[in-house]
């Protein structure tokens, strides 16, 4: 960490092709196999003060122009022509990412604390190859009242 940007990267079901965790037990694997965070996200926490910038927080693809309050677990997204990504989870934050908080303050993306700012954990549903620009098309749960 941080996950500095690339020009393309390859998307597989174990995830990010060249990504690496170190604890395994709590990251990776293929119900976590790409993490998402909000570029918007990002800039918001900037302006509270947090030394916050795209890929400190371990994500692996940092998004924009999505409301990021109203994505839930079961939705899906769809990231350039071909990847197909489903939410599985809420990332919860750990120390290592202490260094993007003011104070250390991690807690400001925990969904419990604060709904609608933690990243977000995947599952790959078609694996494919993304680069920054790509579109991304969300599909809600049309289920949900």
């Amino acid at each position: 960490m941080p996950k500095n940007a690339v020009e393309r990267a390859k998307v597989t079901i174990n995830g990010v092709s060249g990504d690496k965790q170190r604890d395994l037990r709590h990251h990776g694997g293929p119900q976590r196999a790409v993490s998402l965070f909000s570029l918007e996200l990002i800039e918001a926490l900037k302006s509270e003060g947090h030394p916050i910038a795209p890929g400190t927080t371990g994500e692996n693809l940092t998004i924009s122009g999505l409301d990021w309050a109203v994505i839930n677990v079961g939705d899906q997204l769809r990231v350039g022509e071909w990847v197909e990504l489903e939410i599985t989870g809420f990332a919860s934050p750990c120390a290592k990412i202490a260094e993007s908080f003011k104070h250390h303050s991690i807690k400001r993306i925990s969904q419990k604390v604060h709904p609608g700012w933690s990243r977000l954990y995947t599952r790959v549903i078609t694996e494919g190859v993304v680069q920054p620009g790509d579109m991304v098309i969300w599909q809600g749960d049309l289920t949900r009242a």
